[in-house]
């Protein structure tokens, strides 16, 4: 009897831990499956991946291109491709098929792979842009009228348009940006930016160029023309010519007051000469 707890102790541990024998063989069930033994893994329930690429790929407008739609599936039971583009060859291996497209010419095209594996589809998504950088941008030689000059840019053959940002720089500095934006031709354009430009002495021998900027989500593709630089010899042309006017008239003077004189001289010469008799 010496041995045995107060029964105020026993009342205690009970307390502190209500139901610990209850909770203990819950988790032993909850732990082993039907008959005693743990359930194996569901293979349905398996994950896999799907993946395109590239994910991203630009080609000139009427281009082909090939996509590939890998898995980690062991064994797919089936694959789709889900485009508006024009498909041509079809090839495929283990864990993966190619996608070949044709006549590339939207400047943007979503493609989607699926492929279902154990009941479960899933899918990935590329994207295709098609886009032609300029052919050229040509800044002519600047044009003075009275006090401005007159530049003109040329960008040439360019797709697609309204994703085309044309801006001039003097000296280093934007002097004009014109986004065509509003422009919505499928076709390759030629492209004409004309402004006028005040022509002050503090602009003088400083470089002039025109950048072209086609901005495809995420692609960025520049293009440039070759400077030119600002003088100021046919700067104010109308000084210019007054003094062209003046020295025209200065001159028809010098020959008025030449003819007048040769005409007069003949009349001192016999004048000299009657004083010459005189006085002899």
């Amino acid at each position: 009897m010496g041995s045995l707890l107060p029964l105020s102790l026993l009342l205690l541990l009970a307390a502190a831990y209500p139901g610990g024998g209850r909770a203990r063989r819950r988790r032993g069930a909850r732990a082993q499956g039907p008959g005693g033994s743990s359930p194996a893994p569901s293979e349905t329930s398996a994950p896999f991946w799907v993946r395109m690429s590239p994910g991203f790929k630009a080609v000139q407008p009427g281009g082909s291109v090939w996509l590939n739609c890998s898995t980690s599936c062991p064994l797919p039971e089936n694959s789709s491709l889900s485009t508006g583009l024009q498909r041509g060859q079809t090839l495929s291996g283990p864990g993966w098929v190619s996608y070949q497209l044709l006549d590339v010419r939207a400047w943007s095209s979503e493609v989607r792979c699926f492929v279902t594996c154990a009941g479960e589809t899933r899918g990935a998504t590329a994207k295709i842009t098609a886009y032609k950088p300029p052919q050229s941008v040509i800044l002519e030689p600047p044009l003075l009228v009275g006090n401005e000059y007159t530049l003109r840019c040329h960008v040439t053959h360019v797709f697609p348009v309204g994703f085309l940002v044309v801006t001039l720089r003097h000296g280093g500095q934007i002097t004009y940006s014109e986004n065509l934006k509003r422009y919505t031709g499928t076709d390759l354009a030629n492209v004409t930016l004309t402004y006028t430009l005040p022509a002050t002495p503090r602009d003088f021998w400083k470089p002039v160029t025109c950048h072209a900027r086609l901005s495809l989500d995420g692609l960025v593709v520049r293009s440039s023309s070759a400077p030119i630089t600002l003088t100021g010899l046919a700067w104010r042309p109308a000084p210019k010519a007054l003094a062209s006017t003046s020295i025209a008239a200065l001159a028809g003077i010098l020959l008025v007051v030449g003819a007048a004189y040769l005409r007069k001289w003949p009349l001192v010469q016999n004048r000299s000469k009657e004083r010459r008799v005189s006085a002899g």
